[in-house]
């Protein structure tokens, strides 16, 4: 009896994490082939699709898949950045990032309170927005009650719009005449995820990718603080309500970035840290885009909609603006 209570978790989970492995791969071979389209986006994207069809079986591996690979792949995150990096981009276009990530952060929490747009969504899409797409989503919601439709959409809006700042984004760079570098700054400053800043700074060449993931990943930093802040605020308003103040996956973040900066990971373990990282997002992002409703969407979601525009407007003016403020540009 207790072998069958002990067995039955696996038996119930297995359904739903091989259709993420599976998810996983045909995305991961599509961004491959297609670099063009991310695997996070194509992971999204094919969950949505299927999502309106799934066994029921597969739910609870799916749900599973969402919250945990997510979770591990922000910790393995922290792996890509170190803290000279950051210091090396001067002290001027760090404080524009931090700028930047404010005041998205509490224009967006506005623009959603003028919309009438549910309070759940709005935090989702104004931490998804300001500081790294999905990620941050799942950071936020883990020390949050949102619903979980909520948490998919705004994961949605996140892939919706990032995805056209990859086409827009370099167009507006050249009709400013901006240099390699400085479209990779603003890339950096301003698109929702680091697959989406690669793939916008992409067309400028190597030099302006390798701003554009430094300056991202500084973005990345400011997750442990905001979720650190809200979880605060969270707790003080529900009192029977006691998350962790800080996850244990952003501390995990923090581990993995201090560890990075120490210089003592080998460049192999770096790579593969690298890949391990985009299959656990893909995987999460596959699960949780198999949670969205597209018709659903598109019949009450359009004050989302709305919202994810004028956030997405905010964020690449203010980026712009602060960049030019702190001599970046």
């Amino acid at each position: 009896m207790s072998t069958t209570g002990r067995t039955a978790p696996a038996r119930t989970l297995t359904p739903g994490l091989l259709l993420a492995a599976t998810g996983t791969a045909v995305a991961f071979q599509l961004g491959t082939l297609v670099p063009e389209l991310s695997a996070l986006t194509v992971a999204v994207v094919l969950g949505a699709a299927i999502g309106g069809v799934l066994p029921e079986e597969t739910r609870e591996g799916m749900t599973w898949a969402a919250r945990k690979c997510l979770r591990l792949g922000v910790v393995l995150l922290g792996l890509q950045l170190g803290l000279g990096e950051v210091l090396g981009l001067g002290a001027g276009t760090v404080a524009a990032v931090v700028a930047t990530v404010l005041v998205t952060f509490a224009g967006t929490l506005l623009l959603g309170r003028l919309l009438r747009v549910p309070r759940g969504l709005t935090l989702m899409v104004a931490t998804g927005f300001s500081v790294c797409g999905a990620s941050a989503i799942a950071a936020m919601d883990s020390v949050t009650d949102t619903d979980k439709e909520e948490v998919a959409t705004a994961v949605t809006l996140v892939t919706l719009y990032g995805s056209a700042a990859i086409a827009f984004l370099p167009f507006l760079g050249q009709a400013l005449a901006l240099s390699p570098e400085h479209l990779g700054a603003w890339a950096g400053i301003s698109v929702h995820e680091v697959a989406q800043v690669v793939a916008a700074a992409s067309p400028a060449g190597p030099g302006a990718v390798a701003v554009a993931v430094v300056v991202k990943l500084t973005r990345v930093v400011l997750l442990a603080p905001m979720v650190a802040g809200a979880g605060a605020l969270h707790r003080r308003r529900t009192p029977g309500h006691r998350p962790a103040l800080v996850p244990l996956f952003v501390l995990g973040f923090l581990a993995t970035m201090l560890l990075r900066t120490t210089g003592t990971v080998p460049a192999p373990v770096l790579a593969s840290a690298k890949t391990a990282t985009t299959l656990l997002f893909t995987a999460a992002l596959f699960a949780l885009g198999s949670g969205v409703r597209i018709g659903s969407l598109l019949r009450t979601g359009r004050r989302g909609l709305l919202l994810g525009a004028l956030s997405t407007a905010l964020v690449t003016a203010v980026g712009y603006g602060a960049l030019r403020v702190a001599g970046a540009l």
